[in-house]
């Protein structure tokens, strides 16, 4: 899971977080890490490139395990759907970060609301969340998350994507057939009138997945957070009203 453009060039810049709060940088001044010697140039400007974003340096302060939960809150500022006590599934969930907005948003160590994630790495806990190491394709795994959501979720969410190979074709054909597994899972333990988010390439949807889509939800959108870099191809699915 994770991109916004840091401090710019030629004077002074002023960008604004999902908080709403002014990040303020200076012409020319970029912070490089530490221990540089030995790393590919790729991991070079990937390092650089978090430690000079203002969204990783939110997250930060405000306690999120990554800059992946801003992503999220924005999306949910702009088309609400997340209110207390929800039933909600979260697919591909290390290293956590959208466990934590739900849990706080949803209120679910207050209430009868039920949160479940489930990764192939191992996350570290989350309080009110159920976590479940595995690959969602496993036997047994639907009814494992049927049994802890003890009924219809209101909410499936999926911030999967498969590692990239450098080529972009084959990198979204495989985050794609990621979406098409994430959204069968979804239309097993949605309720009627849920909600699902996924985690897509800018750049065309399959058509037969977006015919899926229109089948099962009245609506769906395509939708790009800020904190999501400009330059990345990122983007997600939003669909809303799900029907059987």
């Amino acid at each position: 899971m994770t991109q916004a453009r840091g401090p710019g060039q030629g004077g002074k810049t002023r960008e604004k977080g999902s908080s709403g709060r002014s990040y303020r940088g200076k012409a020319g001044l970029t912070r490089q890490p530490k221990k540089m010697r030995g790393r590919k140039p790729s991991s070079q400007r990937w390092l650089t490139r978090q430690l000079n974003d203002p969204f990783v340096a939110e997250a930060k302060k405000r306690g999120f395990r990554s800059r992946a939960a801003l992503k999220l809150e924005q999306i949910e500022a702009k088309f609400p759907f997340l209110a207390p006590h929800q039933r909600v599934v979260d697919l591909g969930c290390a290293p956590g970060g959208w466990l934590q907005l739900v849990a706080r948003r949803c209120q679910i160590e207050d209430g009868p609301g039920k949160l479940v994630g489930i990764d192939i790495l191992p996350v570290d806990p989350v309080p009110g969340a159920a976590i479940v190491e595995g690959d969602i394709t496993e036997p047994g795994m639907l009814e494992e998350v049927q049994r802890l959501l003890d009924g219809p979720a209101d909410l499936v969410l999926s911030d999967m994507a498969a590692a990239t190979t450098g080529h972009r074709a084959t990198d979204h054909l495989r985050t794609m057939g990621l979406l098409e597994v994430a959204l069968d899972f979804a239309i097993e333990v949605l309720k009627p009138g849920g909600v699902f988010l996924a985690k897509a390439f800018r750049g065309g949807t399959d058509k037969a997945l977006l015919e899926a889509l229109n089948q099962h939800f009245e609506k769906v959108r395509h939708v790009k957070p800020d904190a999501s870099r400009s330059e990345s191809v990122e983007t997600y699915l939003l669909a809303t009203g799900f029907k059987r």
